[in-house]
């Protein structure tokens, strides 16, 4: 049975040790089937550092991280992982989640894995295999032949490349972003 846990964060800058999770998006995929889809808005942890610059880029301010469309961060905590362990025995070394997401690997998967140990739980593993499917490096393998021809390799310019219709104002939003990621793994996993 193939579990694939695609997923996109937004973050309050880029050192998953002093910054915090504030949007969480993605979607649970098993057997090529949408089991669940979800949105998170996530107020950080209270020691998290919060940088002016990174929340810009998500187009959310201070004052929205106050707000109550954003839920502690223990409380989402909680729903992702009751989502989660609807899908997964984490007391089954072999039933595991595979993180898909878009330059993963390099960047969301640590906050994902600081958020658990935020919250006290260090059994990440039990949920997720160690490796990760990142559409990043699908995309470099798909594209290798004219790779250099490429100005950036950001979601964005590689969707377009793809022919996957891209709203530029919605990017940063990880519910959007996510629809992305999904379309592009669609187009270049070797199936």
């Amino acid at each position: 049975m193939e579990k694939l846990f695609f997923y996109d964060l937004e973050t309050t800058g880029v050192r998953y040790w002093k910054n915090g999770i504030h949007q969480i998006s993605g979607a649970i995929v098993i057997d090529g089937k949408v089991k669940e889809r979800f949105n998170f808005r996530v107020k950080p942890y209270k020691d998290a550092l919060i940088e002016e610059e990174a929340l810009k880029i998500a187009n959310v301010t201070k004052e929205d991280l106050e707000t109550d469309i954003y839920e502690p961060f223990e409380i989402i905590y909680k729903k992702l992982t009751q989502m989660l362990t609807k899908y997964v025995n984490k007391f089954d070394r072999k039933d595991k989640f595979h993180l898909v997401g878009y330059n993963n690997a390099s960047f969301d998967n640590a906050f994902l894995r600081a958020f658990f140990v935020q919250n006290g739980d260090k059994y990440f593993g039990s949920l997720f295999w160690a490796d990760s499917i990142d559409c990043y490096v699908l995309a470099s393998n798909f594209f290798r032949k004219e790779r250099a021809s490429f100005e950036n390799f950001k979601q964005m310019t590689v969707a377009k490349k793809l022919g996957i219709e891209v709203d530029e104002a919605r990017l940063h939003d990880a519910e959007y972003d996510i629809d992305l990621c999904m379309q592009i793994y669609e187009r270049v996993a070797i199936l």
